[in-house]
């Protein structure tokens, strides 16, 4: 399959998260604080980027993410709405690589880049049961 026919760089794709209690440092055990833990903070970007992909590949392909490098540079509030953005930056072979950004209601919380490998679920899941 030849994946630069359907991925193409410069390609965005937006999500919102209403940070929730279960999202705090406090709940994954990183701080003791009521903000948006690290861990979710890269699971939205990880989402938003995985989503944009899924509505590009077709049936039987799917993504999985091998790549985080992400810079947490604010606190946001239990409650508040995170916005992500993710761009296609780089395609080499079934490679993408997104730059992703977030944002609270008041400034820039996250940047950096993900990383995630194109794959066919058939062969995936076959090479997963094989380690059962």
């Amino acid at each position: 399959m030849d994946l630069e026919k359907l991925i193409k760089k410069g390609l965005v794709h937006e999500g919102s998260f209403q940070v929730a209690e279960e999202h705090s440092a406090i709940q994954v055990g990183s701080g003791g604080s009521q903000v948006l833990a690290t861990p979710w903070l890269i699971a939205f970007m990880e989402r938003v980027a995985y989503r944009m992909l899924e509505e590009l590949l077709p049936e039987g392909r799917s993504s999985v993410g091998v790549l985080v490098d992400i810079r947490h540079m604010a606190p946001t509030p239990i409650g508040s709405t995170v916005r992500v953005r993710a761009e296609i930056e780089d395609l080499q072979g079934s490679s993408v690589v997104f730059g992703v950004q977030a944002w609270d209601q008041v400034e820039k919380i996250g940047q950096g880049s993900h990383q995630r490998v194109v794959i066919d679920e058939a062969r995936f899941l076959k090479r997963l049961e094989g380690k059962k």
